[in-house]
């Protein structure tokens, strides 16, 4: 035990920090923990990516692994190939126990074996070989893993597991995200606002609308997200399914194949293929996860600027400092947060969905280590949801804001003003106001109203224009 001393100018505060040393090159390290972690996923943001651990560490996809060829076994038996006709099925709740109860430990004796064997997915078959010895299988294990490669397992534990982290992470957290957005385009639906084109004032517009955009856009992605199929490969060392019909000539693999990843996965089987999945569905994903996220960094910035307008204040929490030098500081940064880990996240999703669909010839390895960081864009995605809705709830509207920025340009009624008298047939509308508008003086209700007395129309019209101010002419 080492005894570390941070010391500041009021006193010295002592921390006990275990530190081990390496036997082998006699330099010390420490236990993994939070403080400690190199990816700030497994460290500082731990807390709020955890539930990815289910789908996307190394325990998981052995136990993914586990799984797919329990499953497969499992559809052998139900064909029935003749050898494992005498397989009872009652030994299948035994069998799928494995992995519905597989465990750290579990875990470990797996890679205790890969320790031996120098591969990940041999070890897996040796794992469940010994299982069988326990369960009373043993005539059977040879076909454990039978007719497969291990991208066989591999290209169906990753999909699965990719799927199954979309349903019960991505999804909820993605919909909580949604549905605070529909809710603040309700609650701000009448809150008139100067629009900014190119940052100058423009055609004035309302809040709740503005925030519908990216209702829109987030709806639109989703849809599209929600028809790209979770594509796996299964179909032996090549793709083709060569040691299975060696071996049983008769039976239709292909269907076999198809019939295990669509029925009993709810993959779908990506046929012909090398020896890999092509991965043309998982990048397809990744490339609509990147929109997805792309538009909220849009709004993150968006949502920022009007904080700097002070069309926003922010909800002040006892304890907080905003910055260690001004103490008045409420600072934007759960949207900086966001902003920053969804553009982490994008350019993981861009390099995985550029390089996974190549692969040389029938075969490389370049996959297999890329494939093993799926889990780290997923989770600066879900610190990105959490910082945008975390942001969004501290929001406090700030309408003396809006309404004075409104009042402070009268100029921007001028477009209304001119395509009305264009409607009317008057010579040079836009011209007109051009030269009221386009100045450095200031321009208020008075220069506009002004101006409408100096036009030579029916009093009806200028009773028209004079109707229009900048907080009703947002439009529909």
């Amino acid at each position: 035990m080492t005894i570390r001393k941070f010391i500041n100018s009021n006193s010295v505060l002592e921390i006990q920090i275990p530190i081990f040393e390496n036997s082998k090159k006699n330099e010390p390290f420490m236990s993994l923990s939070p403080l400690n972690a190199i990816s700030p996923i497994d460290g500082r943001y731990r807390s709020k990516v955890k539930e990815l651990a289910f789908y996307f560490s190394e325990e998981a996809l052995i136990k993914y692994r586990v799984l797919v060829e329990i499953e497969y076994f499992i559809a052998l038996c139900e064909i029935p190939l003749p050898q494992l006709k005498n397989v009872s099925k009652n030994s299948f709740n035994d069998l799928r126990a494995i992995y519905q109860k597989f465990s750290t430990e579990d875990a470990l004796a797996i890679k205790k074996i890969e320790s031996i064997t120098n591969h990940d997915v041999k070890a897996v078959e040796y794992f469940i070989k010994d299982k069988f010895d326990g369960l009373g299988l043993t005539p059977y294990k040879e076909f454990i893993h039978f007719g497969l490669t291990s991208q066989d397992i591999n290209n169906t534990a990753i999909p699965l597991s990719i799927k199954e982290a979309m349903e019960n992470v991505y999804i909820p957290e993605y919909m909580i995200v949604l549905e605070k957005l529909k809710q603040l385009s309700n609650d701000w639906a009448k809150i008139s606002m100067l629009a900014r084109t190119h940052g100058q004032p423009a055609s004035p517009t309302r809040l709740g609308k503005e925030i519908e955009v990216f209702v829109v856009r987030l709806t639109q992605q989703f849809a599209t997200l929600k028809n790209i199929p979770n594509a796996a490969k299964f179909g032996g060392a090549t793709g083709n399914f060569n040691a299975h019909y060696v071996a049983f000539p008769t039976i239709d693999w292909k269907a076999f194949g198809t019939n295990f990843l669509n029925d009993k996965l709810g993959l779908h089987h990506s046929f012909p293929t090398t020896q890999i999945e092509h991965y043309d569905h998982m990048a397809a994903l990744f490339d609509n996860l990147k929109r997805i996220n792309t538009i909220l960094i849009d709004l993150n910035r968006d949502i920022w600027a009007y904080v700097s307008m002070e069309y926003f204040k922010q909800r002040i929490k006892a304890g907080e400092v905003g910055s260690s030098a001004m103490p008045h500081k409420v600072n934007p940064i759960d949207f900086e947060n966001s902003e920053g880990n969804l553009g982490i996240a994008n350019a993981l999703f861009e390099h995985l969905s550029g390089k996974l669909p190549i692969s040389r010839l029938q075969r490389d390895l370049t996959d297999s280590t890329v494939l093993r960081n799926v889990g780290v864009p997923f989770g600066h995605t879900i610190i990105g949801f959490k910082s945008t809705l975390k942001g969004l709830d501290k929001l406090l509207l700030n309408e003396a804001k809006f309404e004075a920025d409104l009042e402070n340009n009268w100029a921007v009624v001028a477009e209304a003003i001119q395509t009305i008298l264009r409607r009317e047939g008057y010579p040079n509308p836009y011209e007109a106001l051009k030269g009221l508008t386009r100045t450095n003086e200031k321009i208020n209700q008075a220069s506009i109203a002004n101006f409408i007395e100096t036009l030579e129309v029916t009093n009806a019209i200028k009773k028209e224009l004079r109707r229009i101010t900048p907080s009703n002419y947002t439009g529909i």
